[in-house]
């Protein structure tokens, strides 16, 4: 992966330097706060090679007995998988030895109804990731799910298609799976969840759907030794976070990451959580925002082109496409794209790219653009773990702590009182 910052004025930059290395010293010597959730920064190279082994075995056996698995998480628990998922999986019918549907993600009955009936005539299991167990969505979803599977199979089988990804020795999930022998996987104690792809909460779906997982640590593993080193100009994670901050004090309070290929959307969306949770506190932070482009350059273009001019945006670019395809010249020429002939489709998109990029910046748009050399697990893997990094030296840089979301659970505090839950009745 590489970084351009040619679309963005550097000439204050040096201001931001001290600071940005302060914070990532911050980061890397564990002495911020929520520092007990820094378990990701060496994940990398000493993750628990046996339970690493077990992922392998239990994908093996998802992929023997089941056409589907259903993935029931939310937050952390499911952006990270999606991501990496839909990013390499085939448009049009699914290329994976396994097909991952996902649930608990939030509380559609006309869904959840859609997916009960949809699984009735498939051989399924289930992997249900919750580090508790009492997460709203996701237990109503296991509910729903562990009831339709016993039917279906009846409760003997049943357990060996159910996979508990939990606390390691507590919690609600981690009894019943004790209880019911269910095979079960650790959420680590020191990764919060929107840094848990890492784990086995992303591994075990993403092992099943045929993803190799080897090469995904291995993306992971690069992006460690690319960008832990203390270095302010050799180390982009420490330098994109300075440049966000430099923005963020020149009014620039909302980030557009942008990307040119579909496949990358929820990578987007990965991202947002990975931002907005990790920054919005305290009255701070960044606005993480994103679009699918040239899509959306016919809806929101016209706001970033001409809008309130508080954006910048980061671009995705892949350097290199498994497949494209060529214009070809058409006689009558009547939709007028003959000057087209003999260009790729990709080529074309590539230049839908540059345009809009030279039509933002000359809007005061700053773009940064960070190149991928194609999308795979080892790329993606390499991506997050930047994007990890950024986050961390950034958060400290804007004073707060990047691993708490203190604000998540005000709404849980104000539905559970409507819905009448024990307890909140006067909160």
């Amino acid at each position: 992966m590489k970084v351009d910052y040619t679309n963005i004025g550097l000439e204050n930059l040096d201001k931001y330097e001290e600071k940005a290395l302060k914070s990532f010293d911050t980061l890397m010597d564990g002495s911020g706060e929520g520092a007990d959730f820094l378990g990701w920064v060496d994940r990398p190279i000493n993750y628990d090679k046996e339970e690493f082994e077990r992922i392998k075995k239990a994908a093996a056996k998802i992929q023997a007995n089941s056409d589907v698995l259903v993935s029931i998480g939310i937050g952390g628990s499911y952006l990270g998988i999606k991501a990496v998922d839909f990013a390499l999986d085939n448009y049009f019918g699914s290329n994976k030895k396994v097909k991952i549907i996902y649930a608990g993600h939030q509380l559609s009955g006309q869904y959840m109804s859609e997916l009960l009936d949809y699984l009735k005539d498939k051989d399924y299991s289930l992997n249900v990731i919750s580090k508790s167990g009492t997460t709203t969505e996701p237990a109503i979803a296991f509910r729903f799910l562990k009831e339709a599977l016993e039917e279906k199979y009846g409760k003997e089988e049943a357990k060996s298609r159910i996979y508990a990804t939990t606390d390691r020795q507590k919690g609600a999930l981690k009894d019943l799976a004790t209880k019911e022998g269910y095979e079960t996987f650790v959420v680590p104690d020191d990764i919060g969840g929107r840094f848990s792809v890492i784990s086995a909460v992303g591994l075990l779906p993403l092992a099943a759907s045929g993803v190799d997982i080897d090469e995904f640590m291995a993306g992971f593993e690069t992006g460690r030794k690319k960008y832990t080193n203390r270095n302010f100009n050799n180390n982009d994670a420490i330098k994109y976070a300075a440049i966000r901050n430099m923005l963020y004090e020149n009014g620039k309070d909302i980030e557009v990451l942008v990307n040119y290929e579909p496949k990358l959307q929820y990578t987007a969306e990965w991202w947002k959580q990975l931002f907005a949770e990790s920054e919005g506190k305290d009255g701070k932070g960044i606005f993480p925002a994103s679009v699918n482009n040239s899509t959306d350059l016919h809806s929101l273009g016209q706001m970033i082109q001409d809008g309130k001019r508080n954006v910048f945006e980061t671009v995705l670019e892949i350097e290199n496409y498994d497949r494209d395809i060529d214009i070809k010249e058409d006689i009558d020429n009547l939709d007028g794209l003959n000057y087209l002939a003999g260009k790729s489709l990709n080529y074309v998109n590539k230049q839908a790219m540059e345009g809009t990029t030279i039509a933002h910046v000359k809007g005061n748009v700053p773009n940064i653009r960070l190149l991928i050399e194609n999308v795979s697990a080892k790329t993606l893997a390499e991506l997050f773990y930047f994007f990890e990094i950024t986050v961390g030296v950034s958060g400290y840089m804007l004073g707060i702590n990047p691993f708490n979301q203190p604000g998540v659970e005000e709404y849980k505090t104000q539905m559970f009182k409507l819905l009448g839950k024990p307890g909140y009745e006067e909160k």
